[in-house]
C-alpha cells in the first residue's frame, strides 16, 4: 500500500495534472488540499484537451473518489461551471465521486474587488496576483472572520456573516482602495442559489479519508502551485497564499503525517514562471521566445505568457530538502528536441560568492547569477518513445544529469501532451 502526494517543484505550471491523471490509475481517492481557482490543469485525454481549476484530475477517471479537502478556498461560481462543463462532456456521472470538506472557506465577491483595487493601486510593486480573491479569501481565514462552507449551507449564520463582513469590506473598498461597494442583497440572494447546488457535495472530508485509509485504500493527494510559491518557503512576497509544498497535505486535507508514503515533485525539463519575481535562470532572448512558443507557454488559468528558463538544479535541490520527495516526474522534455545545445544551471553566486541554496532574501535572490554547465541536445522527435531505453543517447544523457544534480531519481518521464506520451521508470503507488 502506498499513499503518495504530487507537489510542484518549481514556481507552478510544471505539469501535474497530466501526472496525477496518469497515478489516477492506481489510487482510490485523490484529494485537492490547498490553493483555488487561481491555479489550473491542462490534460489531454486522446484528441480532447480538458482544463480543472479546481476538481481534481482524477475526475476523468470513472469510479474514482475525487476530494476538495479544508485547505482550499472555493469560488462556488467556478466550481458549478467546472460540474456543469464536466457533466455536459458526458462525465460525473455519479455526484457522490465528488466531495466538498465542510470545512473549506469560501470566496466572496468582496475578495476579489479587494484583490483587484489592491493591485491595481500597487502600480509598479504589483505581486502578479490574478485577480481570483485567493488572498483576501486565507486573509480572512487566518483572521478568523472568514466564511466556511458550512456556514453558506444554514441561510441564518450566512446572512449574518455576510453582513458584518460587508460594514468592514465595504468600508475597506470605498474609503481606502477608491471601489466601489459590495451589494448585500445581491450576494445573499445569488449564493444561496450556490448553497442549493452545493449541498449536494458537502461532507466530512477528513473522516471519509480516514476510514478509506483504515480499510487499505489507496490516497493521492494533488497540489497546485510549486514549492517557489509556497506563502513560507517560496519567493516572499511574490508567492500564493498557501502551503504549496508536501507540508501542506495534512493541515489542507485532515490525514496524519503519517498516512503519507511517497512525494513526488514534478518538475519541467526547464523552468518557467508566472506574474513577477526573481528568476535567474529567465532567457530574455530568442530562446527564451522559442522555449515559450514550442512548450505552449501560457497559463491555463490566466493565459499570461509564462517567462521561460534554462532548468535550475538550486531550485530543485531545495525542493527535494522542503518537501522531502522521494521522486521527480520530469514533464515536457520533447520541448528541449529543436536545441542544438542545452544549458544546465548548477548553482548561483552572488557578489563574488557561491551560495549553498536559495536565499531567503528576496533582494540578494534578485541578484543571483547562475553557474551554467552546457549539454548536447538530441535534435530528433522523442515523443514516440516508450521506455528510458528508446530515448536517444543525449535525452538519456540530459535526464542522468538532472537527476545527479537534484539528488533525488526521476521516476517519470513525459514526452509528449498525452497520457501514453510517458515513461514510467518507477511506479510510486507499487
Amino acid at each position: 500500500m502506498a499513499n503518495v502526494v504530487v507537489v510542484g517543484a518549481q514556481w507552478g505550471d510544471e505539469g501535474k495534472g497530466k501526472v496525477v491523471d496518469i497515478y489516477t490509475e492506481f489510487a482510490d481517492d485523490i484529494v485537492r488540499y490547498q490553493g483555488g481557482n487561481n491555479a489550473g490543469h491542462t490534460l489531454v485525454v486522446g484528441d480532447e484537451k480538458v482544463v480543472l481549476h479546481l476538481i481534481p484530475s482524477g475526475i476523468l477517471h470513472e469510479g474514482k473518489r475525487c476530494i476538495i479537502g479544508n485547505g482550499v478556498v472555493l469560488d462556488p461560481e467556478v466550481f458549478i461551471k467546472e460540474i456543469t462543463k464536466l457533466k455536459d462532456s458526458g462525465r460525473l456521472k455519479d455526484d457522490s465521486c465528488l466531495l466538498l470538506s465542510e470545512s473549506l472557506h469560501i470566496i466572496m465577491p468582496y475578495h476579489k474587488a479587494i484583490d483587484i483595487a489592491r493591485e491595481t493601486k500597487s502600480g509598479d510593486k504589483k505581486i502578479g496576483t490574478t485577480g481570483r480573491g485567493i488572498g483576501p479569501c486565507y486573509e480572512d481565514k487566518i483572521g478568523r472572520r472568514g466564511i466556511r462552507l458550512m456556514d453558506l449551507l444554514d441561510r441564518e449564520v450566512f446572512a449574518r456573516k455576510l453582513k458584518e463582513a460587508l460594514e468592514e469590506k465595504n468600508f475597506l473598498l470605498e474609503k481606502l482602495l477608491g471601489a466601489e461597494p459590495c451589494s448585500y442583497q445581491a450576494i445573499l440572494d445569488d449564493y444561496q442559489k450556490f448553497a442549493d447546488i452545493l449541498r449536494t457535495y458537502v461532507a466530512d472530508t477528513s473522516l471519509i479519508l480516514a476510514k478509506d485509509l483504515k480499510a487499505g485504500k489507496k490516497v493521492l493527494f494533488e497540489g497546485a502551485q510549486g514549492t517557489l510559491l509556497d506563502v513560507d518557503h517560496g519567493t516572499y512576497p511574490y508567492v500564493t497564499s498557501s502551503s504549496t509544498c508536501a507540508g501542506g497535505t495534512c493541515t489542507g486535507s485532515g490525514v496524519s503525517p503519517r498516512d503519507i508514503h511517497e512525494i513526488i515533485g514534478i518538475s519541467k525539463a526547464y523552468v518557467t514562471r508566472v506574474g513577477s519575481g526573481p528568476f535567474p535562470t529567465e532567457l530574455l532572448d530568442t530562446t527564451g521566445e522559442e522555449l515559450r512558443r514550442i512548450g505552449g507557454e501560457f497559463g491555463a488559468t490566466t493565459g499570461r505568457p509564462r517567462r521561460c528558463g534554462w532548468f535550475d538544479a538550486m531550485v530543485i535541490r531545495y525542493a527535494v530538502r522542503v518537501n522531502g520527495l522521494t521522486g521527480i516526474a520530469l514533464t515536457k522534455l520533447d520541448v528541449l528536441s529543436e536545441f542544438d545545445t542545452i544549458k544546465v544551471c548548477t548553482g548561483y553566486t552572488c557578489g563574488g560568492n557561491t551560495l549553498e541554496s536559495l536565499p531567503a532574501r528576496l533582494e540578494t535572490f534578485e541578484n543571483c547569477q547562475p553557474v551554467y554547465e552546457e549539454l548536447p541536445g538530441w535534435k530528433c522527435d522523442i515523443t514516440a518513445a516508450r521506455s528510458f531505453e528508446e530515448l536517444p543517447a543525449n535525452a538519456r544523457a540530459y535526464v542522468k544529469r538532472l537527476e545527479e544534480l537534484a539528488g533525488c531519481p526521476i521516476v517519470m518521464v513525459s514526452v509528449g501532451p498525452r497520457r501514453d506520451q510517458t515513461i514510467s521508470i518507477r511506479n510510486p503507488f507499487c
